[in-house]
């Protein structure tokens, strides 16, 4: 029997696919994040499942446990909290393993927060890179900002709604004028999504949310013709012998634009 890979909702206990109901009732043993979540979900629609945890701190554990019940041909579902298992949740050393060792693995797919947030922020573009989770450091934050500034499509991250306030800061100093979307308890009670410029997100978010949070940057602004001439301008100097923030400095005092932007579009 296959291993059964279980999308489950992101919030609404609705949200699920009779498909995955009907794996996690046949299973011999559902294997989820925390069996007291899953249990409500399972209680939600009728469902009684022997379960059995299977998170971070446990899952090597668990896969040497579990793979041989799967080659002696057990039926088994993997879930997790929220989501698909193996994307920023527990699930790809089960899964890796799995196929390794020639066992089926089956997914069933269903809620995303990533595609959700994507949609409900109205930035949706023609591809759009997915980042997990948003580093804990400043440091690494503000270096994952320089490398986005040379990305022109959107984005999405998680983020905790501790860290958040921060995290739009650094953001908003690094492109204030990228479009952002805050989405916050996604198919929940108390939806929100919060829309407008970096900078403008940034100064209305300055205390923690309640909620699971998903950023969505949206795709970075054309360079305006003035900008292009002061780009140019940080071109010669550059060429000229000075260091490219010095230049970038320079020309943003003279012309007002932000330093940090000339600094990253003239990469």
């Amino acid at each position: 029997m296959p291993l059964a890979v279980c999308a489950t909702p992101i919030g609404n206990l609705e949200d699920v696919t009779l498909r995955v109901l009907r794996e996690l009732a046949e299973a011999d043993l559902v294997l989820c994040e925390d069996t007291r979540r899953t249990r409500i979900l399972l209680e939600r629609h009728g469902i009684t499942a022997r379960l059995k945890s299977y998170h971070e701190h446990n899952e090597a554990e668990r896969t040497a446990e579990v793979l041989p019940r799967l080659q002696a041909g057990e039926r088994i579902a993997l879930a997790t909290d929220a989501g698909l298992p193996g994307v920023s949740d527990p699930g790809a050393r089960l899964i890796a393993a799995s196929l390794e060792a020639r066992v089926q693995v089956t997914v069933l797919p269903g809620p995303s927060a990533v595609e959700t947030a994507l949609v409900a922020s109205g930035l949706v573009g023609d591809r759009y890179q997915f980042l997990g989770y948003l580093p804990r450091g400043e440091r690494a934050r503000v270096a994952l900002w320089d490398e986005l500034a040379r990305w022109p499509y959107p984005a999405v991250a998680f983020e905790s709604p501790r860290r958040l306030p921060a995290s739009l800061a650094t953001l908003a100093a690094a492109m204030p004028d990228r479009p952002v979307a805050v989405c916050r308890e996604l198919t929940k009670r108390f939806e929100e999504v919060i829309r407008g410029t970096a900078a403008e997100v940034a100064a209305q978010v300055t205390e923690p949310p309640k909620g699971e949070i998903t950023l969505v940057l949206g795709e970075q602004p054309a360079v305006k013709g003035d900008e292009q001439d002061a780009l140019a301008a940080v071109a010669e100097l550059v060429e000229a012998g000075s260091g490219r923030r010095q230049a970038a400095d320079v020309v943003a005092r003279l012309t007002g634009l932000s330093r940090n932007r000339l600094y990253r579009a003239s990469l």
